[in-house]
């Protein structure tokens, strides 16, 4: 939904420091519950590649995005606002397993 341009807000519990970087978005293993892709007609696909039209890649780095800003709701959520969306031009799958909140997907030089 982020690489579609639909979700342009990530909300979450924690703050984040982290903004004016590039960060990966990674395509989790199934969608969760509260996803919304039922509601687009997208299915998952297949580790590493999209599947037959309305397909999800899963498991893969599928884009990137800058979190330009973070605000703070009334109900203490944070919304993250992202910019410069980027679809990836290949997906990779990432070595290690994927955190919930950061992590690093490629071995550091």
């Amino acid at each position: 939904m982020i690489l579609r341009g639909i979700k342009t807000v990530e909300y979450r519990c924690r703050v984040t420091r982290i903004l004016e970087q590039r960060f990966y978005i990674y395509a989790a293993r199934k969608p969760g519950a509260l996803d919304g892709f039922a509601a687009l007609g997208c299915k998952p696909g297949t580790p590493g590649r999209p599947g037959s039209p309305g397909s999800l890649p899963t498991e893969v780095i599928v884009g990137s995005a800058v979190i330009e800003k973070v605000t703070r709701r009334k109900d203490g959520m944070f919304q993250w606002h992202l910019a410069h969306v980027e679809r990836a031009k290949r997906y990779r799958k990432p070595r290690g397993m994927p955190q919930p909140v950061w992590f690093h997907s490629f071995p550091r030089k």
